[in-house]
């Protein structure tokens, strides 16, 4: 049966080596006959959350006029989420966090999903056990919702400038992965 996957690629560049490792999952979810849909973090407008409990407390729509609104209406729709992100500093990418943080209000409701984590970075295999860190940041909002399922993982190493993920082997792993929705 198809499913609905939705790939949140929080790279800043477009092209760069997560965006791209988030293309191939893509493409290897539609050939699948799954229908795929990208949102790119960056081209979004997306404000901090301010605290301000108008989700959380009131339970009403977040107050600020950006695109978060949009794409938690397409988590919600989605059967499968993945997470895609550059690691800085053994983290997720500091728009990625800003968009999580503004899912107070709806997570409550992101029930049963699937979720898939994709990650690049810089640092080589010699650091994989510290870079391994970007899933347990990744985790901590998953582990939130009512009953994810977290199917798989794709971390690629040393890769920093755009274009190094070519012939990385993660690039065959994520569209492997994509395949097999």
């Amino acid at each position: 049966m198809a499913k609905n996957v939705l790939i949140l690629s929080s790279s800043p560049r477009r092209g760069g080596n997560s965006d791209t490792l988030c293309d191939e999952f893509m493409r290897g979810a539609a050939e699948a006959g799954n229908k795929t849909e990208k949102v790119f973090l960056r081209d979004k407008k997306i404000g901090y959350c301010t605290g301000c409990s108008t989700c959380s407390l009131r339970r009403k729509p977040c107050p600020q006029e950006d695109d978060a609104a949009g794409i938690f209406a397409k988590m919600l729709a989605a059967d499968v989420i993945v997470l895609g992100t550059p690691v800085y500093f053994y983290a997720m990418s500091a728009q990625l966090k800003t968009f999580l943080d503004r899912c107070c209000g709806p997570y409550a409701e992101m029930s049963g999903k699937e979720f898939y984590f994709i990650a690049s970075a810089a640092e080589g295999d010699d650091g994989r056990e510290n870079l391994m860190r970007v899933f347990d940041n990744l985790m901590g909002f998953v582990d939130c919702l009512e009953n994810p399922v977290v199917k798989g993982r794709i971390l690629a190493t040393g890769v920093w400038h755009p274009g190094e993920i070519q012939g990385n082997p993660a690039m065959a792993e994520a569209y492997e992965m994509g395949k097999r929705i």
